[in-house]
């Protein structure tokens, strides 16, 4: 791990990544006790635009104040974000150990479910699981994940096919270790670098689902979001662009950071790039 880290400390755009992802981070943080604006509050004449007011990035079409809503809803989007990814992240880990350590009827049988998944398209499976239920964060974050854990699956699958054949593993066997202790103790941490950067990936991908959805008028109504600014205000977009655009590049800049971040740790954990 110590390599790992200092490989991606070396990778310039990774460490730029990273920067950016703490600073957005931090702003979700510390921005609401800065910056104690209601964001659901009427503050000022609706399509105000930006540094005309001390509303700075202006307002939107019902007179909410667009930085409140940025500062306050990045909590619920990085939570979404972060949530969906733990959710399938999870999920797929554990049906593709178990398919991948048993093999056999186990792993056919786990397969047909993963595939069974991996042909239904998410968007729409997300849409219909939010609509059975109510569009709650909690509901949204699990939607996504259970949308996005087919390809976890098949990762921690092929990987513990893999290491299952090793020396140390047989190893571990001859010790009359229990299948239990092997999976958790002995594969699972040789096959945690792939599947950390797989998180890092769907975590921003889980951003821009839940911008997704929210932008369709399935997201929570109850809690600001960038994904919910953008939902609100698509309608007015030729009226003013600023309720919409800023909040997208917010999503942007928090997307771009997390895939730097994950290609950093990609290049980090690959040894070839190591050995060179």
């Amino acid at each position: 791990m110590g390599e790992a880290w200092r490989m991606f400390l070396r990778n310039r755009a990774a460490v730029a990544g990273l920067v950016l992802m703490v600073g957005i981070v931090l702003m979700t943080l510390v921005g609401p006790l800065l910056y104690p604006v209601d964001p659901f509050g009427m503050v000022w004449a609706p399509f105000t635009p930006p540094l005309e007011t001390e509303y700075v990035l202006g307002t939107d079409y019902l007179g909410r104040d667009v930085l409140a809503g940025i500062v306050h809803g990045g909590t619920a989007t990085l939570a979404v974000g972060a949530s969906a990814a733990v959710i399938s992240i999870v999920l797929g880990v554990l049906i593709g150990a178990f398919a991948g350590y048993y093999g056999g009827w186990v792993d056919a049988t786990l397969m047909r479910v993963t595939e069974f998944f991996q042909v239904l398209p998410p968007l729409l499976l997300a849409m219909v699981l939010i609509t059975l239920f109510q569009p709650t964060l909690t509901t949204i974050a699990a939607t996504i994940g259970l949308a996005s854990w087919t390809g976890v699956a098949r990762l921690a699958r092929a990987e513990f096919m893999r290491l299952n054949q090793q020396e140390f593993v047989r190893a571990a066997r001859a010790l009359s270790a229990s299948n239990a202790r092997i999976m958790l103790r002995v594969i699972l941490p040789n096959a945690l670098p792939p599947l950390i950067v797989m998180a890092a990936m769907n975590t921003g991908v889980a951003i821009l689902f839940e911008a997704g959805l929210s932008f369709l008028g399935l997201g929570d109504p109850t809690t600001m979001s960038w994904g919910f600014m953008i939902g609100a205000s698509r309608e007015y977009i030729l009226d003013a662009w600023w309720p919409v655009t800023l909040p997208g590049i917010a999503i942007f800049l928090t997307v771009l950071a997390v895939s730097l971040i994950g290609d950093g740790l990609n290049d980090a954990f690959n040894p070839k790039l190591r050995e060179r």
